[in-house]
């Protein structure tokens, strides 16, 4: 009796029409997310709101487009968000938020409609950890507002409106705007790498928060404890 160590089998391997149907899915999703994956993320949709959120890392030229929007739509109040900006060399560890507020308050904006919501420093969950610090500043002065716009920049606005959301709860609706520089209008995100990095960052950041949530491995969310 002799000892069989091989035996034939059939392997089913796809033609070329099936390589086709199987690559042409996924191909198209690409396709289709590098044409209009940025407009997607950057979207922009203010609601009536008496508060205007604005993510001070969005740069100091975006203060002056904020001031328009704050004046233009008749908000009440106006709060910075923001952490540590990571200038561990200067004397003082300046926060986003604070340098967002002395900026808008150059541009104008009244002292008693500016808040600065400064977050703790924090290595991630970086957003959640900005919307937690506006959600307490706000909860501090009293009920929390029904609706909120959120200023930020870019691609980061459909994120940033899905973690403010998820912090405030159902009792907030939330709005978003989109800001982006003039010379940035009109061209591709390919065409720039500043936006190329910010545009392949933000689809990973988005899909995560979506799917994993960032906060949910957080001790408490304003959210999980209000009624």
């Amino acid at each position: 009796m002799s000892l069989q160590l091989f035996h034939r089998r059939t392997l089913w391997w796809p033609t070329r029409r099936g390589w086709l149907c199987l690559l042409t899915p996924p191909l198209a999703l690409i396709i289709s997310w590098c044409l209009w994956g940025e407009s997607f993320l950057a979207v922009n949709q203010p609601l009536p709101a008496q508060v205007l959120v604005v993510e001070g890392w969005a740069g100091r030229d975006s203060m002056a487009a904020a001031v328009h929007e704050f004046q233009r739509e008749g908000y009440r109040l106006l709060v910075t968000s923001g952490g540590p900006t990571g200038d561990s060399w200067a004397v003082r560890n300046w926060n986003y938020a604070e340098l967002a507020a002395a900026d808008l308050l150059r541009h104008g904006i009244p002292k008693d409609q500016l808040l600065a919501a400064p977050a703790k420093e924090h290595d991630t969950q970086r957003t959640y950890q900005a919307a937690l610090a506006v959600w307490k500043a706000l909860e501090s002065r009293g009920p929390l507002p029904v609706t909120i716009t959120i200023w930020t920049r870019g691609s980061h606005a459909r994120r940033s409106r899905l973690v403010y959301a998820r912090v405030f709860g159902s009792q907030t609706h939330v709005g978003v705007v989109s800001w982006l520089p003039e010379e940035s209008k009109g061209r591709s995100w390919w065409q720039s790498s500043e936006r190329s990095r910010e545009f392949l960052g933000e689809t990973a950041g988005y899909f995560f928060e979506l799917l994993f949530y960032s906060a949910r491995w957080a001790s408490s969310t304003p959210a999980a404890s209000s009624p």
